[in-house]
Order: structure tokens, then C-alpha cells, then sequence
């Protein structure tokens, strides 16, 4: 069984050089992915910075999974509810992501997909690392679980809204001539 240990100071399920590269790997693309989401929800929708780091977004969201994997592997008993949500994450994601390549821009699913990831994985990092990080390790432990989506959910839904109502406006010519 790998037991928790500290490195640098802070407290990791392990020091087996195995878990310790997974788990390396898996704060880097948990990184970029909160970097990529924050920008692609931040860019203007459809334009070329949100396509791009929408894509990255996507491919860190899929790193996290799979490391999540082999880091619940090592410490199934442990970890095992983090897969969960790194489960719930990716699905997330991945129905975002199809539904975006199969429809038109301002789609609810791609919002809701990735959106519902986005919570999720930050959900799974304050479960994980809430209780010892500085003022949140004042919060009951259930915080931990809901306060993300309760972020995010009005986030998603002004968002939907605002896609809903673009959608249903007539587009106005740009380059029409004037009389």
C-alpha cells in the first residue's frame, strides 16, 4: 500500500517515484486547463483565440482524466470519488466538445458540457485540497463539494441565456450600402 508522505513541504499521497511523475503530469494539465477554460469563457465566441484555447482546454481536461486514472490506481480507497468527478469532467467535456463540432455556434450543450467540466474540476481540486489550503480550511467540508457549482451554475445559465438571445437576433449588414 503507498501511504501519504510530504514533498516540499506539502502533504502527496505518495513518494513513489511513479505516483509522484502521474501526479506532476496531472497538476501541469490541471493548470493549463483552468488557464484554457478561463480564456475560452473569456474570449469572444467563435473567434480564433476561443477556438484555440477551447481545443487546449479540451486536451487538458482529457490529460487530467487519464492521469486521475492512474492516480486512483495507485490509492483506489483513497481516490477513487476523485475519478468519479474526473469521470464527470471528462464526459462533461467530451459531450461540449462533439456537440460544438456537430452544431452551430452559441450551442447550450457546448456551453453546459464545458461548463459542468469546468465545475467539476474544480470541485474535485477543493475536495482534495480544500482542507489545507489557507481560509478555505475553514469551510465545512460539504463547501468543498458544492460551493463550485454553486459558482458556476448561474455563470452557465446567464451564458445559455446570452446564446439564446444571439441566436435569435437578425444579423444586421455590415456592409450594406445606405440610402
Amino acid at each position: 500500500m503507498i501511504t501519504a508522505s510530504r514533498v516540499l513541504g506539502e502533504q502527496v499521497g505518495s513518494t513513489a517515484p511513479a505516483f509522484l511523475a502521474i501526479l506532476a503530469v496531472h497538476v501541469i494539465a490541471g493548470l493549463a486547463a483552468v488557464l484554457a477554460g478561463a480564456i475560452a469563457a473569456l474570449a469572444r465566441k467563435g473567434s480564433p483565440r476561443h477556438i484555440r484555447a477551447g481545443r487546449w482546454y479540451y486536451r487538458a481536461v482529457t490529460a487530467v482524466f487519464a492521469t486521475a486514472v492512474g492516480l486512483a490506481a495507485m490509492r483506489w480507497a483513497q481516490d477513487y470519488y476523485l475519478l468519479i468527478i474526473g469521470a464527470v469532467a471528462f464526459t462533461a467535456a467530451t459531450i461540449g466538445y462533439l456537440h460544438r463540432r456537430r452544431h452551430r455556434p452559441g450551442d447550450t450543450s457546448h456551453i453546459a458540457g464545458m461548463g459542468i467540466a469546468y465545475a467539476a474540476m474544480l470541485t474535485a481540486f477543493y475536495v482534495d485540497n480544500g482542507p489545507h489550503l489557507p481560509l478555505w480550511d475553514r469551510l465545512p467540508a460539504l463547501s468543498f463539494w458544492f460551493l463550485p457549482s454553486a459558482v458556476a451554475a448561474p455563470i452557465i445559465t446567464r451564458a445559455i441565456i446570452r446564446a439564446r438571445k444571439n441566436q435569435h437576433q437578425p444579423a444586421t449588414p455590415a456592409s450594406s450600402p445606405a440610402r
